[in-house]
């Protein structure tokens, strides 16, 4: 059964000068277990529909099911909160919250405090590969690809099977970047998230279960 579905969705941007049509008529499933790469050139559209995925805003007409409720239907600050872990390319760490407070904070803000969230966030912070020295460390004593771990460890404080990357490996090295590709390919297939990554990085889409080619607003290809 998917986790995610997306149903014949639109989505126009308006203003005052003109109205735009990003996304027409896009039907995708996502289902536990599996990364998926969304693929395609800028203004396409795939970061526009990772959006309406995460909870950011609702589709023009047609709609997107977690678990089979539309998030129409539902608190989208809640859903953000609980269900749509988010990476972005350019990490987005909290800059006055060191490693462990950065990685518990989604833990707080449902109620998760104290001692049991500080050794969760150790246990997280070691399974995305870094030692626990990084802990008491702000985000700028650390570099990139260190920073990229821990928004995965943060994503995966969270407590849901849905993680959503934009771009993740967009701002680091080769070496780097592979870590991070291991990762999510280990979190989908031995952890059983459902992975969707909106990325220009071929590595990714080689080695991703299946891949969405979008182009002007529509998926022209889907295939393994």
């Amino acid at each position: 059964m998917s986790i995610l579905e997306v149903r014949n969705v639109t989505y126009r941007y308006v203003n005052k000068y003109q109205s735009v049509n990003a996304l027409n008529g896009v039907n995708c499933a996502f289902e536990e277990g599996r990364l998926y790469a969304l693929v395609g050139k800028s203004g396409s559209g795939k970061s526009t529909l990772l959006s309406l995925m995460a909870g950011l805003t609702l589709p023009s007409s047609g709609e997107i099911l977690f678990e089979g409720k539309s998030t129409a239907s539902i608190n989208l600050n809640r859903y953000r909160r609980e269900h749509a872990a988010v990476i972005y390319q350019s990490f987005r760490l909290l800059p006055l919250l060191n490693v462990c407070e950065n990685v518990t904070y989604p833990m707080e803000l449902r109620g998760f405090k104290g001692k049991k969230a500080r050794e969760r966030a150790a246990e997280l912070v070691s399974r995305v590969g870094l030692p626990a020295t990084v802990l008491p460390r702000f985000p700028y004593m650390l570099s990139g690809g260190e920073q990229q771990r821990v928004a995965v460890a943060r994503a995966m404080s969270m407590n849901t099977k849905l993680l959503l990357a934009d771009e993740p490996t967009g701002n680091l090295d080769t070496e780097n970047s592979r870590r991070i590709i291991d990762l999510l390919l280990k979190l989908a297939h031995e952890d059983g998230y459902c992975v969707v990554v909106v990325t220009h990085d071929l590595e990714i889409a080689a080695r991703a279960d299946q891949v969405f080619r979008m182009r002007d607003g529509m998926l022209t290809e889907e295939g393994t």
